[in-house]
């Protein structure tokens, strides 16, 4: 999102409740209905495109991090990811933050690591001011973590994350479009390729629908199909676009059986805004915790391959504390405190998509300079002016069965009973709560976000 207007960037919750009987309440009340298959939980993030235009000139011619679950690096390689896992966390938090209180009473979704690492990779270009505000509008102090050791710790994340897994499907990756016969600094160009493990694409941005359409393709085909026309409304004095993306799908360690899954429960938006959703059931082992200080529930759920879920269910009316204390630390303490135990779980089946303008939110972040005519980004071309336009960042969840359309249905109506009746903690996330998946290995939240109202696709 560098010194020419950016055009976009683009990216592609859970939580829990109080213990035992206690937490059920007069909102935990009926469902009904069976889907005869197996669950699993894919998310898609779409991307950050930046993208890059002229300003006065033309072209020319957590730690968890998940109980027993080692991180197998070098002591060097542990110490740069447990920093970077830090500034990261407190980054999406802050971010968290932001984004909510500008969509009140919305669905948010985001994936932090996607969006730290495209501005970390656009930092590689950036100069004096403008370098500064990034990294540490992105968490990082620079007087104990050197510049070269953040981009050297963003290259272990992501070709961590990137490493072959036939369980869980997780790729991440950056492609630079550039503008067709301009000359970007070799340095820029080999550094991001180097670090970032980025593709680099001429690109002739004067024919705009020919460089819309090859975007577009390359973002379909790395996501699988699942996010179409990324790319709208392009102008042809574009100078580059980075597009950052990141892919997820996987299933969990202890799915849920289809046949328990009930139909047209209660899930309470507020106190006088109920919908009806679907409910997978479960009565399993899992690591949770009743917070009481920060009066919440928290319940991990593991993915089958070095990926977990965090679900965290506010107490009633207690969502905006919780939130405004969310950072590292939290991550970490949960961490020590959950503990494992039987859990009578019901958790809402859903769908949600968001699509944010950060350009409109990373200044009052600290990103300030970028967006105006006050950006330095020299190290990407010494010709151009270039300032960041927009930044664009969609993602899309889905958590739910597979297969189910074709499926019969035979309606059963039940009530929530209490834990003498199903042994094990009752968790019932019938009311808002956050989701966070995280990746064992690297420490990092893949995707961070908050179910107002789950839709069901």
């Amino acid at each position: 999102m560098p010194g020419l207007p950016v055009s976009r960037i683009v990216t592609t919750a859970p939580s829990v409740s109080a213990p035992a009987a206690s937490s059920v309440t007069h909102h935990q009340r009926t469902l009904r209905d069976i889907f005869p298959t197996k669950m699993s939980s894919s998310f898609y993030l779409v991307f950050i495109a930046i993208g890059l235009h002229v300003t006065g000139h033309c072209f020319p011619g957590t730690q968890n991090e998940g109980k027993g679950n080692e991180v197998n690096h070098s002591p060097a390689r542990n110490s740069t990811l447990y920093k970077m896992s830090t500034s990261n966390a407190d980054f999406a938090f802050n971010l968290y933050r932001k984004l909510t209180s500008e969509n009140t009473g919305k669905n948010v979704f985001f994936s932090p690591v996607s969006v730290s690492s495209a501005l970390a990779m656009m930092s590689l270009g950036a100069r004096s001011d403008t370098q500064t505000q990034i990294l540490e509008c992105l968490g990082f102090n620079l007087t104990e973590m050197q510049e070269e050791e953040i981009h050297q710790g963003f290259h272990h994340l992501l070709h961590t994350l990137n490493l072959p897994n036939k369980e869980l499907e997780l790729k991440t990756g950056n492609a630079l479009f550039i503008q067709k016969q301009v000359k970007i600094l070799t340095k820029f160009t080999t550094d991001v390729q180097k670090l970032y493990e980025s593709e680099a694409f001429s690109t002739d941005f004067s024919n705009v629908s020919a460089a819309e359409q090859k975007i577009n393709n390359y973002v379909k085909k790395k996501t699988k199909g699942k996010i179409v026309d990324l790319i709208k409304d392009l102008e042809p004095n574009t100078f580059m676009i980075l597009v950052n993306f990141i892919f997820f799908k996987a299933k969990w360690e202890k799915p849920f059986d289809p046949l328990e899954t009930k139909q047209n429960g209660n899930f309470y938006m507020s106190q006088s805004d109920v919908i009806k959703v679907s409910f997978m059931h479960k009565t399993e082992e899992h690591f949770y915790f009743v917070d009481r200080i920060l009066n919440c529930t928290v319940l991990q759920m593991d993915y089958s391959k070095n990926a977990l879920a965090i679900f965290v269910l506010p107490d009633e009316g207690q969502m905006k504390s919780l939130e405004d204390t969310l950072m590292s630390t939290t991550l970490r303490r949960w961490n020590h405190l959950l503990q494992k135990g039987l859990v009578n779980l019901y958790v809402p089946k859903f769908f949600i998509s968001a699509s944010y303008n950060l350009n409109t939110i990373l200044p009052g972040m600290g990103i300030q300079d970028a967006f105006t005519n006050q950006a330095d980004f020299s190290g990407i071309s010494e010709h151009y002016k270039l300032m960041i336009s927009n930044v664009v960042h969609k993602s899309v969840l889905e958590v739910g069965e597979k297969g189910t359309e074709a499926a019969a249905v035979t309606e059963i109506r039940m009530e929530f009973r209490s834990a003498s009746v199903n042994p094990g903690t009752l968790i019932v996330l019938n009311r808002p709560f956050l989701v966070m998946i995280l990746d064992k290995a690297t420490r990092s939240i893949l995707f961070l976000g908050k179910v107002m109202e789950p839709m069901e696709k």
